[in-house]
């Protein structure tokens, strides 16, 4: 007799609380392995492929493409332990599982007959309408044994007989399991229990409370019913994202949601605008010299060398003789955190917008080793593949600009870090060199920094270092 597993949208770490499923990498009716990837999501930091840690038959799915979750929430029914999956152990015991295991996965196998259509977003009553968790569970237990044994019936749970309402939470607990979205009610003064959360079982979604606090401050917009309904909708785990449907367009109005990682991005900007005091400084520097020393580098054989590694090696050596820019605030304690490992991150801009890989412990890397670590991250980024731990845990950053063919900019510090180096782009200029005119290679570099960890004297120190290094590369020597 099979059993039917839900498997439910797990912890991803890193703080993240949900999730957009962005493809399904398998349908109702396929046979899966223990660990196979069965979705791809998209997380406010990165896109992941979430493993299953159950081998079975797939009994029904939750959620359309587009569907943003709640960690927590339902993502599929496997039924295991039938003749079909008799080979395969019943689940891995993984609890973080976002980031894969590593196993090959299995020949998927299609056990669903023609004539029984199946939604996507999961089994449908006999009405049509989306069953309730409960009902898939019921109904998934006696039309999954047929389906393992067999191998020719319909795994859909045709017979659920129909889907949970979500009611008035005004005499219960709220449904949050967020703290950023109990944070963000807190901060506005709102109160989520007037709210009906869209997430399954009335859960409270990010985009609820957005959408609660844009309609209290837009009263002068007429509020379209089928937006006021999102205050009191049925709760299913297919309910489209209120991002989309928050506000209506006006006329010659495109409207772009915040979210995944341009909202993750909106945030981190604004978060670092509003706590951060930060200032700039910046120099002309002469990048002759460190264009010819690479040069000589990538003749002499070998690997090649990255120009955003020579200038990442400057960095650490940089931090190493001004560590006050290696550091965060901590708030509640008032003090300075100085960290004694640089794990530098360098923005990357991709399709799916601004992210900023991390390079671990890049102090203890040779250039060869960062060309290497760069190129790896810068790859991990264009094809969407890095995981959260790829993007976070920086303690500064290097922002090379100067790919978008500018020469200076005054960069947002990327929270919590205390400072950031901007390179500008690196072109022929007329220059004074060795009390001549000359024609030289010119870059400009600027700092922005925390006021609160350092002053100018020592940001103007370390930028200065910078620009030495660049100038005269031989000045690395010291440090090595």
């Amino acid at each position: 007799m099979a059993q039917v597993l839900e498997f439910k949208l797990p912890d991803l770490g890193e703080g993240l609380t949900e999730a957009e499923i962005v493809r399904w990498l398998v349908q109702v009716g396929d046979v899966v392995a223990i660990d196979q990837p069965v979705v791809e999501v998209e997380t406010a930091k990165a896109m992941v492929e979430v493993p299953c840690p159950y081998g079975g038959v797939v009994t029904a799915r939750f959620g359309d493409e587009g569907t943003e979750l709640p960690v927590g929430a339902p993502l599929l029914t496997v039924a295991v332990g039938g003749p079909a999956v008799a080979d395969e152990d019943t689940g891995s015991g993984n609890v973080l599982v976002g980031y894969g295991t590593g196993a090959a996965p299995a020949r998927r196998r299609r056990v669903r007959p023609a004539d029984r259509p199946v939604s996507s977003a999961g089994p449908l009553t006999s009405a049509g309408q989306p069953a309730s968790a409960g009902a898939v569970a019921s109904a998934g237990r006696l039309a999954s044994a047929e389906a393992v044994a067999a191998g020719r019936e319909s795994v859909a749970g045709s017979s659920a007989t129909g889907s949970s309402v979500g009611g008035s939470i005004s005499d219960g607990p709220v449904p949050v399991i967020s703290p950023l979205v109990r944070r963000l009610a807190r901060e506005n003064g709102l109160d989520l229990r007037e709210l009906t959360g869209s997430g399954p079982d009335g859960l409270i979604l990010r985009a609820d409370v957005e959408y609660a606090l844009k309609a209290a401050t837009a009263p002068q917009r007429p509020v379209e019913p089928s937006a006021a309904a999102h205050l009191r909708v049925p709760s299913t785990a297919a309910q489209p994202s209120l991002a989309a449907t928050a506000a209506t367009p006006g006329p010659g109005e495109t409207r772009v949601p915040l979210k995944g990682i341009r909202g993750a991005v909106a945030d981190k900007l604004s978060r670092s605008r509003r706590e951060i005091p930060d200032a700039t400084c910046w120099v002309d520097a002469d990048a002759t010299e460190l264009m010819r020393a690479r040069a000589a580098m990538n003749a002499a054989g070998g690997p090649k060398i990255s120009l955003i590694a020579l200038l990442a090696r400057i960095c650490t050596a940089a931090l190493a003789r001004y560590p006050e820019l290696n550091s965060t605030v901590d708030l509640d304690a008032r003090e300075i955190v100085r960290l004694d490992r640089v794990h530098l991150g360098f923005a990357a801009q991709t399709e799916r917008g601004l992210v900023v890989p991390v390079v671990r412990d890049a102090h203890a890397q040779d250039a060869e080793g960062l060309t290497t670590q760069f190129a790896r991250l810068t790859e991990a980024a264009r094809t969407g593949t890095l995981t959260p731990g790829d993007l976070t845990g920086g303690t500064f950053t290097l922002n090379n600009y100067g790919v978008f063919g500018v020469d200076g900019s005054t960069p947002i510090i990327n929270h919590p870090e205390a400072a950031m180096l901007g390179v500008g782009r690196i072109v022929p200029r007329p220059w004074v060199h060795e009390g001549e005119l000359a024609v030289r290679q010119v870059v400009q570099l600027s700092l922005t920094f925390d006021h609160r960890v350092c002053d100018g004297g020592t940001a103007g120190g370390f930028l200065r270092h910078v620009a030495d290094c660049v100038e005269q590369p031989a000045v690395l020597l010291r440090s090595l």
